[in-house]
């Protein structure tokens, strides 16, 4: 058997590593470079490039080069690069095979096995994206790990022996992961993982862009918006801004010859200080207080029982990332870790365990968790109405994985030969506003009256996150499976109706709002529990969106008919 490696695939840059004399070593590529930017391009001959030569083409041909794609796994859809359309996974499968063929001229050997990290939050959809990226890249993934618990291995290989409750801050270029975990005498016990997708360093990029752009076209009366080689110039440019914030308090941004204004060039040059720089951010980071608090909540721990706090991903180098977590946790964050590498060095661990280069009974044990909660559609029955689209979980968030549950149901209607099994993912009550990840039919139920005949459904999750679904009718034993498509499943992007209040028009809606919510905390609602909250989640989020007020209205009106006819009902 080949050996295993592992592989940080990350939004921004990725690497590879392997176990060296009992220690992680991260590969160097090609170029000698440890960390290669996850850029993937098309030469002027047609090759396929990857990494620092595509990324320095990114300027001259913005339509041949394509970055941060991990964000778009297992979203569905795909990327123009050369003027052909790539699936995300096809352009991740390039990064994979780039660092594969490193390692294996480094090492002398073929390499067609790996352990591949993922951010902790990272969907069924997203992982199974991944695995297929693998498989694309001629690779064997042999395990899906988390990327706070990989870098946590990273630490722990080192203190294997302390006793102490962690909390991981991973914040890199497209994600973030908040997990805490206790580590106890080489064992490494994941507690919770929360997170969010869909934020990191780039979305500090774009603010800082936007700014610029704001001042360049009030200055100029010039719109660069649709003009991509300028908008790359720019991003460049902020990148490099950002990173030297980090270690100085002003920075003298300069973009000559950025854009024609009444027919002469004119450049983009402003000087920026780390003030308006944590300015524009501070409400993105302050957000994230949010995913600290669900994973202090699900592990049943305060701020006071954590020990000690990692920083991982390279935007913790933001000095108001550090000021953050120590005003929010009352304990300055250490800097323990490599932030680019932990990562890495922890996917290296794992490949070593896996490769037997290190034992459980000698070395390190990991558990980890199921960050989704996770369960089936289903008709549920509230003061004797049946209500259809009810959430029923089988698998609750932050269970400790691998895991297998299964529930017992009836069949809802007499002589019920059929029952259709949909899955989903996500924590709302009304089944199809979560993620819908697939469905199965289970056919010839004996007919019976309505809930004799027996359904049990199981749920089983991997240590690579992967979920399984059977269903089984029980008086006959018969069987079928989930099969859940690994590409073309478009996932519910999750929208935060916090600051709903505070956006314009929410005056108008907040006193309909605040009795839903108190009737649904009352109990007041009954059998329109899923209806009153579905509507009042609809108005909230087309608030923050800036959805049409004809549209909201009708939201309002139906609430505000759902509330008169149970105010009647209670006053009868």
């Amino acid at each position: 058997m080949s050996r295993i490696v592992g592989i940080d695939l990350g939004t921004s840059t990725s690497e590879i590593a392997f176990l060296k004399d009992g220690k992680p070593f991260v590969i160097p590529n090609h170029l000698g470079e440890y960390i290669t930017p996850s850029v993937v391009g098309l030469s002027d001959d047609g090759r396929v490039i990857v990494g620092k030569e595509a990324r320095d083409q990114l300027l001259l041909k913005p339509d041949d080069t394509v970055i941060e794609v991990k964000r778009l796994m297992g979203m569905g859809g795909t990327v123009s690069m050369g003027g052909k359309e790539y699936t995300p996974q096809q352009i991740s499968s390039f990064i994979l095979s780039y660092l594969v063929d490193c390692a294996g001229k480094y090492l002398g050997e073929d390499i067609n096995r790996a352990v591949i990290t993922v951010p902790a939050y990272f969907s069924d959809t997203q992982r199974r994206a991944t695995v297929e990226a693998g498989s694309l890249a001629g690779i064997k993934v042999e395990r899906i790990i988390n990327e706070p618990t990989a870098a946590a291995l990273d630490y722990g290989l080192e203190h294997m022996w302390e006793c102490q409750n962690i909390l991981i801050y991973d914040l890199g270029g497209g994600t973030l992961d908040v997990t805490v975990l206790e580590m106890f005498e080489g064992v490494l016990d994941v507690k919770a993982s929360s997170g969010n997708n869909q934020l990191g360093g780039k979305d500090f990029d774009q603010r800082l862009m936007d700014y610029l752009l704001n001042r360049f076209t009030t200055q100029y009366n010039v719109n660069v918006s649709e003009d991509k080689r300028a908008l790359m110039r720019l991003k460049e440019a902020v990148e490099k801004c950002k990173i030297a914030l980090s270690q100085q308090e002003e920075y003298h941004l300069l973009i000559p010859f950025f854009a024609n204004a009444e027919g002469n060039p004119v450049s983009l040059e402003e000087t920026v200080t780390r003030d308006t720089f944590e300015g524009l951010i501070k409400e993105l980071i302050d957000s994230t207080e949010k995913q600290i608090n669900t994973a202090f909540s699900d592990a049943h721990l305060n701020a006071s029982d954590i020990d000690l706090i990692l920083l991982v991903g390279g935007s913790t180098r933001i000095p108001y990332v550090q000021h953050f977590i120590e005003k929010t946790l009352g304990k300055a964050p250490q800097s323990l870790v490599d932030p680019d590498l932990a990562v890495v060095r922890g996917a290296a661990i794992q490949a070593a365990i896996l490769n037997e280069q290190l034992t459980a009974e000698k070395d390190i044990i990991i558990t980890d968790v199921c960050p989704y909660t996770l369960g089936i559609s289903v008709l549920d029955y509230v003061g004797g109405f049946p209500i259809t689209d009810a959430y029923d979980v089988i698998i609750p968030r932050n269970v400790t994985i691998p895991v297998v549950k299964e529930k017992i149901y009836g069949t809802v209607a007499d002589n019920q030969t059929q029952v259709e099994i949909n899955v989903y993912q996500g924590e709302f009550k009304k089944a199809s506003h979560n993620n819908f990840l697939g469905k199965f039919l289970l056919k010839d139920i004996p007919p019976a009256p309505a809930s004799q005949e027996k359904i049990n459904v199981s749920f089983a999750y991997d240590v690579n996150g992967i979920l399984q679904v059977e269903g089984q009718i029980v008086s006959l034993g018969k069987k079928a499976n989930l099969i859940i498509e690994t590409s073309g499943v478009e996932m519910v992007k999750e929208i935060d109706t916090e600051g709903w209040a505070k956006v314009p028009n929410a005056r108008k809606f907040k006193a309909i709002i605040r009795k839903a919510e108190r009737m649904l905390e009352n109990e007041e609602v009954r059998y329109y529990a899923l209806e009153v909250e579905s509507l009042v989640r609809k108005i909230k989020t087309g608030l923050v969106q800036g959805e049409k007020l004809e549209t909201l209205d009708e939201f309002k009106e139906e609430l505000h008919e759902i509330i008169y006819e149970l105010t009647e009902e209670t006053d009868v």
